[in-house]
């Protein structure tokens, strides 16, 4: 009798444990707040997308309206693509615009939506024109370095020379 319950609490055990792997996978790859309600696909062209990913989630005031379903690069106006997709119960005006933006300070990356005030609501296959790039902190670094940099150079320059007065 013992052997038999010894066995079931290693079961149960190596089960639990199995869950929280699968768990565990499912944080890690985003998927898991994974939602089977219908959506639509909209799309919106960015200058630098960051560190965005696949799967990464779509925020109104907070709320997750929907996932980035995929990102790629437009040939003819030399900007990334992403396309999203919104869930249906969620209507957005046409005038809506994306930003990129960071949870925390460092983060995952998301996108942002702030609704506009147009009557007509953006539908499959239509396009988010207002959008604002992803703000990449190497970049912020390197303009404060380069600004510093500039600020301690014109400060340590000499002044010029007072110009010669002619004594006679």
């Amino acid at each position: 009798m013992t052997r038999e319950k010894t066995d079931f609490w290693v079961g149960l055990f190596i089960l639990l444990g199995l869950i929280a792997l699968v768990f565990l996978a499912l944080r890690a790859g985003n998927m898991s707040s994974f939602s089977f309600a219908p959506t639509y696909r909209v799309q919106a062209h960015f200058d630098n997308i960051g560190g965005l990913k696949v799967r990464a989630p779509v925020k109104s005031s907070g709320v997750v309206v929907g996932r980035v379903a995929s990102i790629g690069f437009d040939n003819q106006r030399f900007q990334a693509t992403v396309a999203v997709d919104l869930e249906q119960q969620y209507q957005f005006p046409t005038d809506t615009s994306a930003s990129i933006l960071t949870s925390g300070l460092l983060g995952e990356q998301y996108i942002g939506l702030t609704p506009g005030g147009e009557d007509k609501s953006l539908a499959n296959g239509g396009t988010i024109e207002f959008t604002q790039s992803a703000v990449v902190l190497e970049d912020l670094i390197s303009k404060f370095l380069y600004n510093s940099a500039e600020k301690e150079g014109s400060a340590a320059a000499p002044p010029a020379a007072p110009a010669a007065s002619a004594s006679h």
